[in-house]
């Protein structure tokens, strides 16, 4: 029973993915390459540096960039403990799949489940959002990165969507997580609550 639930999901998961990669077409493949490409993101991440730095000043701006370090490693090696485990092939270089999705010279190697793009971003994200969002009420249009970027995932064909979906939820309870971990630090090191 269990068996045949999760066959449904997963040829749901295929049949979802051929549908949302034959979607795209010539004239926005650049951008969704682009979008993928996190070098690409810098000056978002510079903007966020300058509203940290704004917020905390120096001293709690350099202890907010070692946590973020920490968060951004973590999320990478769980991402990569939890694919390496699973083992679910990319879609781009599953080949009974090739002939019904787009073909990008942009394959990336290693495994699917779940998405590292997905799951890291919105980890970041949501981290972020709770950091700053007592200081500055616009914060939240960051929520277009992580979907954005999850997306071009689908779009490129190296990830299914519930990899992608995954790495939200995923993301999502990091982000909390780590935001209340980094509460109780900052409450530690600088004697005062975060506000």
């Amino acid at each position: 029973m269990a068996n045949n639930l999760l066959d449904s999901i997963l040829e749901r998961d295929k049949e979802l993915l051929i549908y949302l990669n034959n979607l795209g077409s010539k004239q926005w493949d650049a951008m969704w390459l682009t979008i993928t490409n996190q070098l690409n993101w810098i000056p978002l991440f510079v903007l966020i540096l300058i509203l940290i730095s704004i917020r905390f000043g120096f001293k709690k701006t350099m202890f907010t960039l070692l946590f973020i370090t920490v968060l951004v490693a973590f999320s990478d090696q769980f991402t990569n403990l939890v694919k390496n485990t699973t083992g679910r092939l990319r879609p781009c270089n599953t080949p009974e799949l090739q002939e019904y999705l787009r073909q990008f010279s942009y394959k990336p190697r290693g495994k699917s489940f779940w998405s590292g793009h997905a799951s890291l971003s919105t980890t970041f994200t949501v981290f972020i959002i709770l950091l700053l969002k007592s200081r500055f009420k616009f914060i939240y249009f960051l929520l277009i990165f992580p979907l954005l970027f999850g997306y071009s995932r689908i779009y490129l064909g190296v990830h299914y969507p519930v990899d992608v979906s995954v790495g939200f939820i995923s993301g999502i309870l990091f982000g909390t997580l780590f935001y209340k971990v980094y509460k109780l630090l900052y409450l530690k090191v600088f004697k005062e609550k975060l506000v």
